[in-house]
């Protein structure tokens, strides 16, 4: 560690919350283009008198509201010091940030506020090839999901290349990066209503869910169970702080355990539900066209009795 970061302040409330602009992360910068992007494209359509949501609008925000304080605040100043700190910016990065994002439909707007002309014509010629690739296509497969949850939990974690990582020089902000573009991969099957290249079936989104959510249960318990320091980069207590390294490691473990789980759990009863929908109005559509070809069918009945008498 360096001498900065060994001379951090101990983690309070009141520092975890500060606005940090001077070791602020590239997230606080993205948050606002990508903000400024929405606003403008939900701002055109408005103007234009053509529909868009405002609950997708306020998701969108509110996502970009939460990447900005995760890269902005005191929090990110203590990612490479305290193991807690950097498995709570993954979890908010990864479960809680990204489904917010996606719920915003920015794919969607992005073809229905994008002029046709100039270099907008360039931007949607791109997202089109994108759409149709063999690479999305791949990416937005079920199962990169859940090798996605398990290589940045599991095999980050317990092999322990979140030490070799985070003592890059620009470790920490690489992380950062991957938590965000890693949680979009694995969020956009379950959470997006945007035309993908790639709809997967809610039998395949029920066992996406229930694997992350044990995914994250057996990281949870691992950090909560050990009763020895996991990661080398963190099993130096930093001078004059309360909290040593085993503790900090049981508050991840928490973490994972509880502020995770949350927001699958959602996806669960969403996805629950909506298959439950699907199958009643399933049932319903053949219940009415047995009812249709059953009077089809006797009135034909009817037309013979006729024709004999």
């Amino acid at each position: 560690m360096t001498t900065t970061l060994s001379g951090t302040a101990p983690p309070t409330v009141e520092n975890l919350l500060a606005l940090a602009p001077s070791s602020a992360s590239l997230l606080a910068p993205i948050a606002v283009l990508l903000a400024a992007l929405y606003v403008w494209g939900a701002m055109r359509l408005w103007s234009q008198r053509r529909r868009w949501s405002i609950l997708r609008t306020i998701s969108f925000l509110l996502g970009c509201v939460l990447l900005f304080l995760t890269g902005g605040l005191g929090l990110n100043t203590y990612g490479s010091l305290s193991v807690a700190a950097l498995v709570f910016q993954q979890i908010t990065l990864m479960t809680v940030v990204t489904p917010l994002l996606i719920v915003g439909s920015p794919g969607r707007l992005l073809l229905r506020a994008t002029p046709h002309r100039g270099l907008g014509v360039f931007a949607l010629r791109v997202a089109h090839a994108g759409l149709r690739s063999r690479l999305a296509r791949a990416v937005l497969h079920p199962v990169v999901a859940i090798l996605v949850a398990a290589a940045l939990y599991l095999g980050l974690y317990l092999t322990d290349l979140v030490s070799v990582i985070i003592r890059l020089p620009a470790g920490h902000e690489l992380l950062l990066l991957t938590f965000l573009i890693s949680g979009t991969i694995a969020a956009v099957p379950l959470w997006s209503s945007d035309p993908l290249p790639r709809t997967p079936s809610y039998a395949a989104r029920l066992i996406d869910v229930i694997a992350e959510i044990q995914i994250h249960a057996v990281f949870g318990l691992i950090l909560l169970l050990s009763s020895t320091p996991l990661f080398v980069a963190f099993t130096n207590p930093t001078i004059g702080w309360p909290i040593d390294p085993l503790r900090d490691q049981a508050i991840a473990g928490t973490l994972a355990w509880t502020y995770a789980e949350l927001p699958l759990l959602i996806v669960l009863i969403v996805t629950l539900s909506r298959w439950r929908s699907r199958d009643l109005t399933l049932a319903d559509r053949r219940r009415d066209q047995d009812d249709a070809e059953r009077e089809e069918y006797n009135a034909y009945l009817a037309t013979l009795s006729q024709h004999d008498r």
